[in-house]
């Protein structure tokens, strides 16, 4: 039997095991031993702990006797795990398995001294592949620190094609293909530009559920040519990359030589927004109608929000709490009172005191200038903890207090670019013209930030309008209020 493996094949062309199996089949002719099969595990790497499917089957075949000798290019192609060597000394002692290499000749583990020098020559590989390990490590992060790129999956919003070409194999088909340079330190006009228009939408009330419902329509897709799904929209949205900042092992570590496409205050906002700890991050059922688990239940002292049922044969959707609060609850009627009720509200003359005030105090240039400070700080402690200056745990306290500071200058900068999500509806020539044309979800974010709704007991029979749905019973708080209300 032969056993070839390569660990990395950049190119797909399998040309390392190639030479592994022509200088073992060599081997093989040479002692008039025939070949009774060849396995491969190409592009997989022993030291890493993935499966090697084939290395896998050939034990198998061992254990069952189907050959007495295994031929490898090296000891190092065979295994570099101290625990899959062990399994490989005990086979081969129980099934009288020899081993013969093409560079270290036999290695004959049924004697102490061959067990050794398998022993040794394991630990020397699985030293190597540390070593190579903390190489690649250093390099990337000396990149990351230099605020270069460190290499991986093109992110969404930068590689530009530089005009040139290189060839590769298609791991699935096996073909040649030309595929474009890029320049990963230019921005993609188009995805940019989206990147740009999904923060603009977070800050202003959207959701991630509207952005992947964005894309889809759109027909936007990952780097990798996937559907976005809402874990994508999310990393993509939280990048620090989008807004030029260089991240080594998860932390900032300075800023990139690539072109910033989201301003850093709307960047640290929307982060700001997808880590509030109190927003809601169900991907349950998406609410269709405008009060679901908005609009409280206000029968008797009960605390519960209510959402839409048609439970019970009911005609008509109604609102309900969880302690089955329900009747005289028409969700289309209630919804619709609440619209004409804010629009209402939005168009008067005084509807400009509603908007929040301008944070007029966050001075975004002084929190930038201490952003690059912070960062400084924690570079430095790496080093000196890489000197053995100072131990582990001034490090991580070091570290944890760069973090927090950190966090701090984050919300800050996140009041600079906030958008209230009334913006669009005060001073509009129609509010009712614009209420009409937002999506659902924003529409939700202003009845949130404006009113609570609780939609009292109704009362009974016929009412003074002539109709029967009370509508005394839905009562509005605001929450915000003008001169005039006060």
């Amino acid at each position: 039997m032969i056993y070839c493996r390569i660990s990395q094949d950049r190119t797909g062309a399998g040309l390392g095991v190639d030479r592994q199996r022509e200088d073992c089949e060599a081997l093989a002719e040479r002692n008039g031993w025939d070949v009774v099969e060849v396995y491969v595990d190409n592009d997989v790497s022993a030291f890493s702990g993935k499966l090697r499917k084939d290395y896998r089957r050939m034990l198998a075949d061992l254990d069952e006797g189907k050959a007495t000798v295994v031929i490898v290019w090296h000891t190092d192609r065979l295994t570099r795990s101290i625990v899959e060597l062990e399994e490989y000394i005990e086979l081969s002692d129980r099934r009288g398995i020899s081993t013969h290499t093409v560079q270290a000749g036999t290695i004959d583990l049924a004697t102490p001294s061959g067990r050794m020098t398998a022993r040794i020559l394991g630990a020397v590989a699985r030293q190597e592949s540390e070593h190579k390990g903390h190489r690649v490590a250093r390099a990337r992060q000396q990149k990351a620190m230099a605020g270069e790129w460190a290499g991986g999956i093109r992110p969404f919003g930068w590689g530009v094609p530089t005009g040139e070409v290189r060839t590769k194999v298609d791991r699935k088909t096996g073909e040649e293909v030309e595929v474009p340079e890029l320049d990963m330190l230019k921005a993609v006009p188009e995805e940019a530009e989206a990147l740009r228009t999904w923060t603009d939408m977070m800050l202003s009330g959207g959701s991630i559920r509207s952005l992947v419902q964005w894309c889809a329509a759109k027909g936007m897709t990952t780097t990798r040519g996937n559907a976005v799904t809402h874990t994508d929209m999310r990393d993509m949205l939280m990048r620090p990359r989008n807004a030029g900042i260089a991240v080594y092992k998860g932390q900032e570590v300075g800023r990139g030589k690539w072109e910033a496409i989201v301003d850093e205050a709307k960047f640290r906002a929307v982060v700001a927004i997808l880590s509030d700890p109190s927003r809601r991050t169900s991907r349950g059922t998406q609410p269709k109608w405008l009060g679901s688990m908005l609009y409280r239940c206000g029968r008797g002292d009960c605390p519960e929000f209510v959402y839409v049922t048609q439970s019970g044969g009911r005609r008509f959707p109604s609102y309900r709490c969880r302690s089955a609060h329900g009747g005289g609850r028409r969700a289309e009627i209630v919804d619709q009172y609440v619209e004409d009720t804010l629009v209402e509200r939005l168009s008067r003359d005084d509807a400009h005191e509603l908007l929040l005030p301008t944070p007029d105090d966050v001075d975004v240039a002084a929190l930038q200038a201490e952003t690059e400070e912070i960062r400084g700080r924690m570079r430095n402690l790496a080093g000196m903890y890489g000197a053995g200056q100072i131990d582990e745990v001034q490090f991580a306290e070091g570290t944890d207090t760069a973090r927090g500071q950190m966090e701090g200058i984050t919300q800050q900068l996140a009041r600079a670019a906030l958008v209230d999500p009334l913006v669009e509806l005060v001073g509009a020539k129609d509010p009712r013209k614009v209420w009409r044309a937002l999506p659902l979800d924003r529409k939700r974010t202003v009845l949130r930030s404006l009113v609570e709704v609780t939609l009292k007991t109704p009362r009974q029979g016929r009412m003074p309008d002539g109709g029967y749905f009370d509508y005394d019973a839905v009562h509005f708080e605001w929450k915000r209020r003008t001169s005039a209300s006060r």
